[in-house]
């Protein structure tokens, strides 16, 4: 299963200034495949050490960080030789011996010839204690969840994924009753590689509900094991509060959707546990539209997302027959799903902080606003055919240098100086 990422690691690999990478990602996200298959590809040799399962690797950095002797013990455990530049040295889930995170720093300032990669769950490797993280000694990089256009490369092949990413933007229309297929069962799926893999293997839609149930449970075990006892109920009931915050039409979180009289200071610790973790995203407001957004970020304010859209429909046991026939679920659920799905797509595709605006003083309510180069990109996220865009409008008069975009059923047209774009075109938003 072909991954963007790919060409990332491929950078990496040629970079002069590489360092250690780790690679960052939620469970299942596919770290170990796409890292397993880029040291086949790429490399003489591949050595993997699984720090969940071997329990000789912590024991190799409980006794220092003496480069030369970590890697002749990584050779036994290995039984050959590790050879600079062409093995590729992999410690999977790292975030299992914290010791390990510590000792890429001294790969990078002692042992720099060695190529080095890691993942684990983000579960841990942001949250571990008992070990330094190397700050400044280590690449990193994000793995999601599948976008839509990896799913359509999957799905109907090479000709439909190009086509969909680089064609004009007016030539899509012709395929747009199979991207739109191809969209409602990603609806259904998400992003997750082995959800994905079971429907291409002919698998039934019912077992995929059952794997990404599995993986929920796996989430909440995660949870379970690596927060402190203090938050834990906390974040379980952050968490479980998501596809209702969600449910509203603006979708703002609202403390007292979790428990009745519920405050910031009672849930922060938990909300910024599950962001850091990578199984939520958080989106903040800003109530100015200025350059950079950054400065006018508001933090009383924000949107909690699910990681996977797929994950949610299992959550809230979504009927499988409303997502795969029709075009109830574009419009079902208050946009829920749709506008979940375009955050997911604008965190695989846009390499910038993601906002959404409104302001206490009008009723003027933006889904996203991004920041590309030195433009404002409002973006509203229409979930049916109904184009009306009074906000998106009067966010142009007030801010005439911007790039309006919608995002709906219809298909590409420029109109009224904002561009709409069908939402299976949603990675290319800039």
């Amino acid at each position: 299963m072909d991954r963007y990422i790919y060409e990332d690691l491929l950078k990496w690999k040629k970079s002069s200034y590489r360092k250690p990478l780790i690679l960052y990602g939620a469970r299942q996200v596919g770290k170990s495949f796409i890292i397993t298959e880029f040291g086949h590809r790429e490399y003489e040799d591949l050595v993997v050490f699984n720090c969940d399962k071997d329990e000789r690797i912590a024991e190799i950095f409980d006794h220092g960080f003496r480069i030369s002797r970590i890697l002749s013990d990584l050779e036994i455990l290995a039984e050959r030789k590790i050879l600079p530049g062409r093995t590729l040295i992999f410690f999977d889930e790292i975030q299992e011996v914290p010791k390990a995170v510590t000792a890429l720093k001294y790969f990078c300032e002692d042992a720099p010839e060695y190529h080095v990669i890691s993942a684990g769950s983000l579960l841990g490797l942001t949250i571990h204690q008992g070990a330094s993280f190397p700050v400044g000694k280590v690449d990193e990089l994000t793995l999601y969840p599948l976008s839509y256009p990896e799913f359509v490369l999957a799905r109907r092949g090479r000709g439909a994924y190009d086509k969909l990413m680089y064609a004009p933007m007016e030539e899509l229309d012709s395929l747009s009753g199979m991207y739109t297929e191809t969209l409602r069962e990603y609806y259904f799926t998400g992003g997750m590689p082995e959800v994905i893999q079971a429907l291409l293997n002919g698998r039934e839609y019912a077992e995929l509900r059952n794997m990404q149930k599995r993986i929920l449970a796996d989430y909440s075990m995660d949870i379970s094991k690596h927060a402190k006892p203090e938050i834990l109920g906390r974040i379980h009931q952050v968490w479980s509060s998501i596809p209702q915050q969600l449910a509203r039409s603006n979708k703002k979180f609202k403390y007292g959707d979790i428990q009745k009289g519920a405050r910031a200071k009672d849930f922060e610790l938990a909300i910024e546990w599950l962001k850091d973790a990578g199984i939520v995203y958080k989106v903040s407001r800003v109530r100015k539209a200025g350059l950079p957004l950054k400065y006018y970020e508001d933090f009383s304010g924000f949107k909690l997302f699910l990681s996977d859209h797929g994950l949610m429909g299992a959550m809230v046991d979504a009927p499988i027959s409303e997502i795969l026939i029709g075009n109830s679920v574009f419009e079902e659920y208050k946009g829920t799903f749709t506008e979940q799905y375009v955050l997911e797509q604008l965190k695989a595709h846009v390499k910038t902080d993601i906002y959404y605006y409104d302001t206490d003083t009008t009723k003027l309510e933006l889904d996203f606003l991004i920041q590309n180069e030195n433009v404002l990109v409002p973006i509203e996220v229409k979930a049916e055919e109904n184009l009306r865009s009074k906000s998106l409008i009067q966010f142009y008069k007030d801010h005439p240098d911007s790039k309006p975009v919608r995002l709906s059923m219809s298909p590409y047209r420029e109109q009224d100086n904002l561009t709409n774009i069908p939402l299976y075109a949603a990675c290319r938003v800039i």
